[in-house]
């Protein structure tokens, strides 16, 4: 076999198509562009994304983030406000609302967290949803208590239906 010898695969070599040549190619005329309508317009071809005038999907879709419905919301109580209840108070979160640690038109519907914001002065049991680590430390300086109460209801959780007994 010599390199002057080679020549292609059959059917590998293609003519490419040329439309709008004239009658005699099979091509003219509506040059493979059909018969009217707007694709056979210059300039009518619509973007994949077209959906024929409805709202678009990237209009549709929100652009900036979500809500998320089950974020958890605490009431927020500093470590530094504390410090107005006198000594081996106990702190309820009754007792924070009267106080109006927690904001006055707010219900007790949110757990309470309490941050390790400022100094504690005062030994006291506090009793509380949540705590930080930095707030837990200070209060074992001071000799305070800390009482974990047990989380609310959440109202996302399903629960099961209850069948009633006959009796």
């Amino acid at each position: 076999m010599y390199l002057q010898e080679l020549k292609p695969y059959p059917n590998s070599k293609k003519k490419r198509k040329r439309i709008g040549r004239g009658l005699g190619s099979g091509h003219g005329v509506t040059a493979t562009r059909g018969t009217k309508g707007q694709k056979a317009r210059s300039g009518g071809a619509k973007p994949p994304f077209f959906e024929g005038g409805q709202n678009p999907l990237y209009l549709r879709v929100p652009s900036k983030g979500f809500t998320n419905i089950f974020k958890k919301e605490y009431h927020i109580v500093k470590l530094e406000s504390l410090n107005i209840f006198d000594n081996n108070t106990v702190v309820t979160p009754e007792l924070l609302k009267e106080k109006g640690l927690i904001k006055y038109k707010d219900k007790l519907d949110k757990e309470i967290k309490i941050l390790g914001n400022g100094e504690l002065n005062k030994t006291l049991e506090i009793h509380a949803h949540k705590i930080t680590k930095k707030a837990l430390k200070k209060l074992e300086k001071t000799n305070s208590k800390f009482v974990k109460l047990p989380p609310l209801k959440n109202k996302f959780k399903k629960t099961k239906k209850t069948q009633k007994t006959a009796t």
